[in-house]
Order: structure tokens, then C-alpha cells, then sequence
């Protein structure tokens, strides 16, 4: 067992060269890591897998933002997804990933175990790496959660088989699928060991990949929407804007787009939610594109101008300029969508206005704040959920908000055929990919 591990880990240190923009330090070439640089350099090569999913990003065509465009290369890869066509899809259509995700967590899960045997660090410097380990196996539990398990607000959902847990290196363990209620619950312990052992504020831009105090609380804010727990999640939104609060100010033409790795809003700049692929096969559909006013700065910040047919291309994916997981904009949503589902009318007018203020032309912007000030709760949140869409477009956000909202139905023309998801339709959840199944049969119960 120990020499099988030895291996893995040797696999991974000697392609610890791809890491060269996420880490200046080259592995010593051990078969194991001893020192904090070297278990540094291995998490940094899990980062470097996490930088490339866009599952998320991919998911989203199965919702109202995106569409495939008529192309023949990306109508093969991505029209079934589209379509929703999960139980016969073409050969060429893309797998969204499954033995990935297992292979971060088997790294993030032996630098939390080596914890102890780490040398040549300080306890806080050593600390932080395995606080990052934590994070790490959280967010990509969350991740295969919200893709092949069924949304946590779902009636009886909780009680579903969802994924299974991986929290060791035991690789001789059958693994079986854990309930969305376990799973979520691991991930919230994971956040908790987190936040007591990271420290570190704010890295160098070169690190800016590494989780940090307010990446923690981030991902805290987004795992307690998503559960619908709305103290817990304004709180720790609130705790992320009470020490990072800066938007870019769509008004000035010189602001970057908010999800550049380069932004001021940056939290943690990990994954490239759309890869160049998928987003080269993406356009924003004319449906979607209405949901922007007149004046509001995102529509030409955020897209290209449109075709002939109405459709825009994305701006703001498709290369390393875009990495980012966490970022200000979505916090000042999370705190206005939660405070709004408690009733708290006037501090989620505030945050929806803070960010507004932002995005919409200066002109524009007292007629947002007049509509705002008059809304109904109801209408209030409605608003939120559709700013949510506007201003986290193309950031691989649309598909799990649908599925943690309301799961609506959604209908769409393509190729002059109709296709419908149903309003809680099972396909709302992916199904565990066919080679993972032929893998381990066990998934299967």
C-alpha cells in the first residue's frame, strides 16, 4: 500500500514542471515529500488540475444562457448537453469530469494526513498548506455535489445517494456513493478545520490561485446559499466585504473585467469556468441578453457585438486572463439575496444598490434605485436572481442557480425541434459518467 501511494505521489512531483506559473519552486525529485516546499509544490499541482475543470461552465448549456452555435466541430461536442440528451448522446459529445476531482482529492487528502511528518516550516506556514488541503477537498466535494447529486433544496433530496466521500488515501477502499446530506455536511466540517488554519490575507498576484481567510468565508457564503440557510450565508459574505468590498466601476473605461485574475474584486483566482473550447462554441442567447437595460455597462463590457441573428459572444472566459472562483460581485449578491429571503428588505436594497451603482450608467442608475426602493420582497428577490444572471454571466454560475432556485422548466428551439426540461426534472442532475460506472459498479446503489 505504502509503496502504491509512493508512486502516485512520485506521478504527480515529476509533473510538478506544469506548475511553472503557479510556483517558482522545482521538487526535489523524492519519491516522497518531506519539506513544506515540496508538499507545497504537490498541493500547487492540484491546483494546476482544479485551474482546468469547466464542468461548470459546460453545464451551463443546459440552461437559458447559452447556446451552441451552428457549427459542426461544436455542435457534436456540446448539442447533446444542450439538449439534454443524457441517455443516448452522440460519441463525440464531451464527458464532464469524474476521475479528476478523485485525484485532487487524493493529494488535498495526503497533505492532510502528513500533516505531522512536514519539515524544514514553520507550524503557521505549515498550517495554512494543510488549511488549503481543506479547502480544497471542500470546494471539490461541492463541485461533484452540485453536478451529480440532486440540489440540496429539493424535497427529499437530503436523503439521496449523491457522490462518494473521499477523505483518505486508502485506495484500496471500495467507494460508494454518500447522501447529498453527508456529503454536505463533510464540506462544512472541511470549511471549519479551514478557517482555523488559515491565515494568510492576501498572496502576491502570482499566488493568488491559493486560498486565503476570505476565500474561506467565500466558500462558506455560497455552501449556505445553496443549503438556503440565509443567516449563514449573509454572514459570511458580510465577513468577506467587511475586509474586501471594492467593485470595478463599469463607468470608467479603464476597469477590467470583474473576473480577471487581475481585478480588484479577485478572492481567489482558480478556475477558468469556461475553457477556450467551450467558450468558442458559446453564444449568449437573445432571450438571455434581454434581461440587460438599456445602459447597463455589462452588455458591451461583457460581450461582443451582436450577429446578424441577435447572438454575442463572451468577453470575459476562454483564457488564464479569467481565472477566478470567488469574487466581490457575487459576495454583495449572496448578502442582498439572503438578507431580502429574511425579510430584511432595506440591507438588501443596500447591497443590490452598491453594486448596481457599478454596472449602470450614471444616467440610468437613479431609475434603478427608484424601482429598487418600490419592490415587494417577492419582486426584490426576482430582481436579485435576475442581476445574479447578469452579472455572473458566462462564470459557470446560471446552471447550478437554476437547480438550487426553482428548477425551472425551460424549453428551446433548436434545428426547428423542441426541447423541453420540465419544471424539477430529474435531468436537473447529471448522470455519474458511464466510465466511472464500468469502473466501480458500486456507484450504481
Amino acid at each position: 500500500m505504502k509503496k502504491t501511494i509512493s508512486l502516485m505521489i512520485m506521478g504527480c512531483m515529476l509533473l510538478l514542471a506544469a506548475c511553472d506559473n503557479y510556483l517558482d519552486i522545482q521538487p526535489t525529485g523524492s519519491v516522497i515529500p518531506n519539506s513544506l516546499a515540496e508538499y507545497r509544490a504537490l498541493l500547487a499541482r492540484s491546483y494546476k488540475d482544479v485551474s482546468n475543470f469547466s464542468d461548470r461552465g459546460m453545464a451551463c448549456f443546459r440552461s437559458d444562457e447559452m447556446r451552441v452555435r451552428d457549427n459542426e466541430y461544436d455542435q457534436n461536442y456540446y448539442m447533446d448537453i444542450e439538449r439534454w440528451n443524457d441517455l443516448a448522446p452522440n460519441a463525440y459529445t464531451s464527458s464532464f469530469e469524474w476521475a479528476k476531482y478523485y485525484n485532487v482529492l487524493f493529494i488535498a487528502n495526503h497533505v492532510i494526513e502528513s500533516r505531522s511528518d512536514i519539515k524544514d516550516g514553520s507550524g503557521k506556514d505549515i498550517n495554512q498548506l494543510v488549511g488549503e488541503a481543506y479547502m480544497l477537498r471542500a470546494y471539490v466535494h461541492f463541485l461533484l455535489v452540485n453536478l451529480y447529486g440532486q440540489p440540496y433544496t429539493k424535497e427529499g433530496a437530503l436523503d439521496t445517494k449523491a457522490v462518494p466521500l473521499k477523505l483518505d488515501t486508502d485506495l484500496e477502499k471500495v467507494l460508494k456513493r454518500n447522501t447529498v446530506k453527508e456529503v454536505y455536511a463533510s464540506v462544512q466540517s472541511d470549511i471549519d478545520e479551514a478557517r482555523k488554519l488559515i491565515t494568510e490575507t492576501e498572496w502576491e498576484q502570482r499566488f493568488s490561485y491559493r486560498f486565503n481567510v476570505a476565500s474561506v468565508e467565500a466558500l462558506q457564503s455560497r455552501v449556505s446559499l445553496y443549503k438556503g440557510e440565509w443567516q449563514e450565508a449573509w454572514d459570511a459574505a458580510e465577513a468577506v466585504l467587511a475586509g474586501k468590498s471594492v467593485l470595478e466601476d463599469l463607468n470608467d473605461a479603464a476597469a477590467d473585467v470583474p473576473n480577471s485574475y487581475k481585478s480588484v474584486e479577485n478572492i481567489a483566482a482558480l478556475e477558468i469556468s469556461l475553457s477556450s473550447t467551450i467558450n468558442g462554441a458559446a453564444l449568449a442567447t437573445p432571450d438571455f441578453l434581454a434581461l440587460y437595460a438599456e445602459k447597463d455597462m455589462r452588455l458591451d463590457k461583457y460581450f461582443a457585438a451582436a450577429d446578424e441573428d441577435g447572438f454575442r459572444k463572451s468577453k470575459k472566459a476562454g483564457s488564464n486572463n479569467f481565472l477566478c472562483t470567488f469574487r466581490v460581485g457575487e459576495m454583495y449578491l449572496t448578502a442582498a439575496e439572503a438578507a431580502a429571503r429574511m425579510d430584511r428588505l432595506p440591507q438588501a436594497r443596500a447591497r443590490l444598490l452598491a453594486l448596481m451603482q457599478k454596472r449602470y450608467a450614471p444616467e440610468a442608475y437613479p431609475v434603478k434605485v427608484a424601482a429598487v426602493n418600490e419592490m415587494s420582497k417577492e419582486a426584490l428577490v426576482k430582481e436579485i436572481l435576475d442581476e445574479r444572471a447578469r452579472e455572473l454571466a458566462f462564470e459557470g454560475h446560471r446552471w447550478f442557480d437554476l437547480r438550487r432556485t426553482t428548477r425551472p422548466r425551460l424549453e428551446k428551439v433548436l434545428g426547428g425541434k423542441t426541447y423541453v426540461l420540465e419544471e424539477n426534472d430529474a435531468r436537473y442532475t447529471l448522470a455519474i459518467p458511464k466510465e466511472a460506472l464500468e469502473a466501480n459498479p458500486g456507484l450504481l446503489n
